[in-house]
């Protein structure tokens, strides 16, 4: 598995992680599926939430996510859970940086929302 397969292609991530490093994709999508948004009962990775994982030339991991809400009162606990869990899945320093980008419905994986009515 990789990153979320969006109903709206243009608002995929694309985790560079998957061309420069495809060995350690399962492992991550592993880990970061245990990440759980508490209010919204659904992982990040369904939700769309991480947009990017990398690993520069220092082999330290850099993962850019974004929140369902620019409020969102558990964005410090998430944050600090997928750094966590990343570190974790790829046995390597890791950073986490939060993205600017507006989260909508369309950046869920596909059938996540079923649930909810939505897709």
């Amino acid at each position: 598995m990789s990153p979320a397969v969006s109903q709206d292609p243009a608002k995929q991530a694309i985790w560079e992680v998957e061309s420069t490093h495809p060995d350690t994709i399962e492992a991550l999508d592993s880990a970061l599926r245990e990440v759980i948004d508490p209010e919204i009962g659904l992982n990040i990775l369904e939700l769309g939430l991480v947009r990017n994982v990398s690993i520069d030339e220092q082999d330290k991991a850099h993962v850019m996510m974004i929140m369902t809400t620019p409020f969102c009162p558990y964005a410090p606990a998430l944050l600090e859970m997928t750094k966590s869990k990343t570190a974790e899945a790829l046995e390597r320093e890791t950073d986490i940086m939060m993205g600017t980008e507006l989260w909508d419905l369309s950046f869920m994986e596909e059938g996540a929302g079923a649930d909810w009515g939505i897709f």
